[in-house]
């Protein structure tokens, strides 16, 4: 049984849409529902009334600063907004699915035990929904994490002293993989209930040696990340050896670091160059441990034939 968690943002592209006949996504009596913080409802309720009065209440310019949007993309945000308690409900990785890091996961392509695995222990973070599951149903809407509600203030604080205790219980004794942007950290009061944390950072390295943090493909590097922890699964930084990351991301143990008294860690992922010719190397050498146990299984079963032979 997978013992980690995967701590996700929630998605600014929206897949539009949905079943129209998906149950209430407040309704949690029926058995094909997922919603898994139902706890949250009210919260979620009072969020989407501000928001709604909001919007009602403002002029197109205070809008524009809400939802950091203008033009069409501010219409269809006050469009989708407005028509949340009727809109058709997707699961939640379906309705981030349009973002670069839900893209990068690559769900749809996941063996049915990996899908299982990130439905079961990935938990989103959301402007309008607290946190979620990947496979909560949930509208087309748009709020982000930091966006200010006149009546609720930024959403991140609003959220922080709702959503920590049912987080950091459902984080007891799990080995957590934290991929989330600051601000929505911000919106968790960590307890250090897990067994440990870590974050991934990524960084590029040229040829004097001088490192850039990533910053426009992080979001893809993160997505892949997820990808290869729910496959295994992995649980630990050791796991994250045998990851061929895109653009040959390496772990760099020198700088990676791990608090044992925090129970917290960063592990340094680097490209640098000659990696290709590295990456080729190892994958050559696990060809040469394949083949080797190929040959080890072979001779046992030629020896247990002989020895059926000989009775």
């Amino acid at each position: 049984m997978a013992d980690f968690a995967i701590l996700l943002p929630s998605a600014e592209g929206k897949a539009p849409g949905g079943n129209p006949l998906a149950p209430d996504m407040f309704d949690y009596r029926t058995s094909n529902t997922f919603n898994y913080f139902s706890e949250l409802n009210p919260e979620r309720r009072a969020v989407i009334k501000a928001l709604q009065q909001t919007i009602q209440d403002s002029e197109e310019e205070d809008l524009e600063k809400l939802f950091g949007v203008k033009g069409d993309t501010l219409e269809e945000a006050v469009k989708v907004n407005l028509e949340i308690y009727g809109s058709p409900l997707l699961a939640a990785v379906d309705r981030y699915g349009p973002g670069v890091m839900y893209t990068a996961m690559e769900f749809a392509e996941l063996p049915t035990g990996a899908q299982r695995r990130l439905l079961e222990n990935g938990v989103i973070f959301s402007g309008l929904f607290g946190v979620l599951r990947p496979d909560d149903l949930i509208p087309n809407y748009r709020l982000k994490m930091d966006a200010k509600l006149p009546s609720l203030g930024k959403m991140a604080t609003y959220w922080k002293p709702l959503i920590s205790p049912s987080l950091n219980r459902a984080l007891t004794g799990k080995f957590v993989w934290d991929l989330l942007p600051q601000v929505h950290r911000e919106a968790w009061e960590d307890e250090g209930t897990y067994r440990a944390l870590v974050q991934v950072k990524f960084y590029d390295e040229d040829e004097s040696g001088e490192r850039k943090a990533v910053t426009h493909n992080v979001k893809r590097l993160r997505g892949a990340l997820v990808n290869f922890v729910v496959r295994d699964p992995a649980e630990s930084v050791e796991d994250l050896e045998e990851w061929e990351a895109p653009g040959g991301y390496e772990i760099d143990h020198d700088a990676t670091t791990f608090d044992e008294e925090s129970k917290t860690g960063t592990i340094v992922m680097v490209s640098s160059p000659g990696w290709e010719k590295r990456r080729a190397e190892r994958e050559a050498a696990r060809e040469d441990v394949a083949r080797e146990k190929a040959a080890a299984k072979a001779a046992r079963q030629a020896e247990a034939e002989d020895d059926e032979d000989d009775e």
